[in-house]
């Protein structure tokens, strides 16, 4: 945020505030560990709003769901910035004092009327207004948000957008007001600390912006920085298309099941002349690879650290002996540089972090011991007298302008609705999604049973089902413009009439992403799984559920 690859706020935070905003978020399944610090605020007593098109179970504990129609994020927060701005409620004092751009902010919103705001997202205008009024009028205020803000074509608009809202009203870089993506999976954060993205170096260095960066790892590591941004996921889908890229080392990812339109994934990856895969398990990826490299869990049978949604860094101590061959990822790494010609001698987890702290100076003062010592390090932590950062971007409250630094920039958030359209031949939106009792593609939670597990449906609400004559567990055709499936339908009293939900835990029984779309943001190079437009015909096969 503000040039952090990270929340503002810490989880002792969402325990503590006034008011908590999850927008695109069913956190209550897809975050659940999070979600207990949202049960706690809520003890004592936070209110809870809940942006999603879907009443889901995180929705059921809010004070006020906002049923929002997909895609129609930035079209909410503008209308509720106008409010704000009309309203008088706007922190006149943190905006002049600690942000810039407001002007031009403030005049593209102000066409943004609470009547406009509910044609363009669905939700009534008395109840934009309410929400609008509450988060402007809260003491302290945490906004928090996941794929449901992100997996669309505009994803960085609507991040952008959220972001707006907090620094209209103050809230953030204060204790209890923060802006808060929630990663996806597990260690997601780590990785971009690591500097597992094209464009930044670890520690969320600009490879093409901070020369300084560069020099310091051009040092530690002996070998020089190519100064230009790197390619990201979607942009690496379009070089195999355009034959600029033929060769694809895959570590503990599975695109042959995980990509938007998947048909067309899949074709590239198999066209590539050279395509191997570092993975647990044989999945669908790892079965088209030339090679195969068998890796450890690193949960259970690696040593190192994870990094978590509040930044906080900790240690993970090996359990288990790996199985068979299998090889910590680090030791296949170093080996594969050893026969590259680059000789790292001995790596260890240990050692690779050392290497890092030497490297990011937001992770500087994270040694092993301290992280062990104090049960894990929030970044940044400077140096080794330094106990980490509870919330980000306290700068902004200084009253010394030195002190203060860069200021905060508002976003122009242009709405733009999604890339699918809604026809009379394909009229429901369908958007995805991950259950409690699964995880991404299923290939790890797909080989343990759960009481909580079915099989995959088509999630369409009473009034469609009705109007379809479609029962529960009534084979269905889904149709849209890239694809076609069979699945069983699930009637899902949470869903407004017109939107139906999948989720792809189960590719191998239902394989969802056949039907999404790749549209992509062309800043983030996210795609748009959120967002696709589909038919549903009834079929005479009925199964269970």
């Amino acid at each position: 945020m503000f040039g952090a690859g990270g929340g503002t706020s810490s989880y002792e935070e969402i325990e503590n505030t006034d008011l908590i905003v999850l927008w695109g978020s069913n956190a209550r399944e897809t975050h659940p560990i999070f979600f207990h610090h949202v049960l706690k605020g809520i003890r004592k007593g936070a209110r809870l709003v809940v942006v999603d098109p879907r009443r889901t179970s995180s929705a059921q504990w809010a004070d006020l769901w906002l049923g929002i129609d997909v895609g129609s994020d930035v079209a909410l927060s503008n209308a509720m910035a106008r409010e704000i701005i009309v309203a008088g409620l706007v922190n006149e004092t943190f905006v002049k004092r600690a942000t810039m751009r407001f002007r031009a902010y403030r005049d593209s919103v102000m066409e943004w009327t609470l009547e406009r705001g509910e044609r363009a997202t669905g939700i009534p205008a008395d109840v934009i207004r309410e929400f609008a009024h509450a988060y402007a009028k809260a003491d302290r205020a945490e906004i928090c948000w996941t794929l449901g803000i992100t997996e669309h074509h505009n994803a960085v608009d609507n991040v952008l957008s959220l972001i707006n809202l907090g620094l209209l009203c103050g809230h953030v870089g204060r204790y209890g007001s923060g802006l808060n993506p929630l990663r996806g999976q597990n260690n997601v954060q780590g990785g971009g600390d690591m500097g597992a993205i094209p464009n930044k170096l670890p520690g969320f260095q600009d490879i093409e912006n901070d020369p300084e960066a560069c020099a310091r790892y051009e040092e530690v590591c002996g070998v020089p920085v190519i100064r230009k941004y790197g390619r990201n996921l979607t942009q690496m889908f379009e070089a195999m298309e355009h034959g600029a890229l033929s060769a694809l080392y895959v570590i503990g990812e599975n695109p042959a099941s995980s990509e938007a339109d998947v048909g067309r994934a899949r074709k590239l990856l198999g066209n590539l002349d050279t395509l191997i895969v570092q993975d647990l398990f044989m999945t669908k990826t790892a079965k088209m690879a030339d090679v195969v490299l068998p890796a450890s869990n690193s949960a259970f049978e690696s040593e190192g650290t994870v990094t978590n949604s509040e930044r906080r860094v900790q240690r993970v101590r090996k359990a288990l002996e790996p199985p068979a061959n299998a090889k910590d990822d680090i030791w296949i790494i170093a080996q594969l540089a050893k026969r590259l010609g680059f000789d790292w001698g001995e790596v260890t987890p240990r050692s690779a972090w050392d290497e890092l702290r030497s490297i990011s100076p937001m992770h500087a003062g994270m040694t092993y011991e301290r992280l062990e010592e104090l049960e894990g390090i929030r970044w940044p932590c400077y140096d080794e007298e330094h106990d980490g950062t509870l919330y980000l971007h306290a700068r902004l409250w200084e009253e010394d302008r030195d002190r203060r630094g860069p200021k905060a920039p508002f976003s122009v958030t242009p709405f733009e609705p999604p890339v699918d359209e809604l026809t009379e031949e394909f009229p429901f939106r369908l958007t995805t999604g991950r259950r409690l009792d699964s995880y991404n593609t299923g290939v790890q939670t797909g080989g343990y049973t759960s009481p909580l597990r079915r099989g995959e449906t088509i999630d369409l609400s009473p009034e469609d089902a009705d109007r379809l004559d479609v029962a529960e567990g009534e084979v269905v055709r889904v149709t849209s413009r890239r694809g076609s499936l069979e699945v069983p339908a699930r009637v899902d009293p949470g869903l407004r009439p017109g939107l139906v939900f999948m989720t792809l835990h189960f590719p191998d029984q239902v394989d969802t992403n056949i039907l999404t779309i790749d549209a992509t943001d062309p800043k983030s190079g996210t795609a748009e799984f959120k967002a696709s437009a589909v038919r549903i015909e009834k079929i005479s096969e009925s199964v269970g559920a």
